[in-house]
């Protein structure tokens, strides 16, 4: 896997499901109290996947499965977890209607799957996961951060795991 260097933004591949849990883990170490994580992808792109790798990297020992029939599935770990599925939602305004923003400004940390379906409400600091389907095994990963805080994540983020 080989970075391409953007300005903001981080480009790489992954080669395997193991892997993007590892990534996912890895992002997870380096969450803090009110993080939201914005996870956008197709179906079958590795979003329940990565949230499964943020969540053990936050001490998360919990099995995490995917919430799309009851929208939050919460988890205690190192802070607590909110794990959103917004797939059945058509619009921000019904993210609003179940409390998404509780969750967003909470002491926890929310990870949204399909956020692409809420990013009118999304707080002004946040990072962007963005999945590709590539192959079966491989996955194109984008992260972008919004705000000082996940620009600063994003920088260690890339120092702990590109790096030599």
């Amino acid at each position: 896997m080989s970075p391409i260097l953007e300005p903001n933004t981080l480009d790489f591949i992954s080669h395997s499901e193991l892997q993007t849990h590892r990534l996912g883990a890895r992002l997870g170490s380096l969450l803090e109290s009110g993080d939201v994580i914005a996870l956008i992808g197709e179906l079958g792109t590795g979003k329940t996947r990565w949230v499964q790798g943020i969540s053990k990297g936050l001490a998360v020992t919990d099995r995490v499965i995917s919430p799309t029939f009851t929208l939050v599935n919460e988890y205690n770990g190192r802070l607590p977890v909110y794990h959103i599925d917004l797939y059945r939602l058509t619009n921000a305004v019904e993210g609003m209607s179940f409390g998404l923003e509780d969750y967003m400004y909470d002491s926890g940390v929310a990870l949204i799957e399909w956020a692409d379906r809420a990013l009118d409400v999304l707080p002004d600091a946040y990072m962007v996961v963005e999945l590709y389907h590539l192959s079966e095994t491989r996955r194109r990963v984008v992260l972008r951060p919004y705000g000082p805080r996940f620009a600063n994540l994003l920088k260690e983020f890339k120092k702990r795991t590109f790096a030599r």
